[in-house]
């Protein structure tokens, strides 16, 4: 996979790294330009194409919808990073608040993950048991499937947390459980989704895995 990569195509791939670090953001097309020194918004494109095609990055519409997977950390050799996409409860179910702009190194084992992956700050004491307090972050991975257990964030309608997944087969059946006495189980409707399994916090600056 590194040796597909052309010189000019990692230029590119680093400018949009280097871009995230300092800013906090994905460049804009004339920021690509300028940091690779054309005059053409389809050369980036085209590269930008090329990069997307080899698995490097994922791409939305508008630049700054950039986004750097597992491959492209490989072929940098660069730390993988993590959007903080925003806060949400470990309470009761609230409304994620997007906070832009902010990014954050995840270590080497956890980002040899290949799913994208997401970190959301949480306020609220409801999953104390599990290690999960009010201000830690914990770094959501993003799956479709999920198994009796795991600590999941959830989307309730417009409104986001972090609970334990229970599956069980008597009621009642499928629900969502805190990990504090003082909160009552959530149980599973027509608006519940879930988004990513919580696979570590972040305490001190350390990554540590949930219970």
């Amino acid at each position: 996979m590194k040796n597909a990569v052309t010189a000019r195509q990692k230029d590119l791939l680093a400018a949009i790294y280097e871009h995230i670090v300092n800013t906090g953001y994905p460049p804009t097309f004339e920021e690509m330009r300028e940091a690779l020194n054309v005059s053409s918004n389809q050369s980036i494109l085209d590269l930008l194409e090329k990069l997307q095609r080899r698995g490097l990055i994922k791409k939305e519409s508008g630049s700054r919808t950039l986004a750097i997977l597992h491959l492209g950390y490989q072929v940098l050799g660069r730390p993988a990073l993590a959007p903080i996409l925003g806060t949400t409860t470990a309470g009761l179910p609230a409304e994620s608040i997007e906070i832009t702009g902010e990014w954050h190194p995840i270590s080497s084992d956890v980002s040899r993950l290949k799913e994208e992956m997401f970190m959301l700050k949480i306020s609220g004491d409801s999953m104390i048991n599990a290690g999960i307090n009010d201000g830690d972050a914990v770094l959501v991975q993003t799956m479709k499937e999920f198994v009796s257990g795991d600590i999941v964030f959830a989307e309730i309608g417009d409104e986001g947390t972090v609970k334990r997944f229970m599956s069980d087969d008597k009621p009642p059946y499928v629900y969502l459980k805190p990990e504090n006495p003082n909160y009552k189980n959530i149980l599973f409707t027509d608006d519940v989704r879930l988004k990513g399994k919580v696979i570590s916090v972040l305490k001190s600056e350390h990554w540590q895995s949930v219970k």
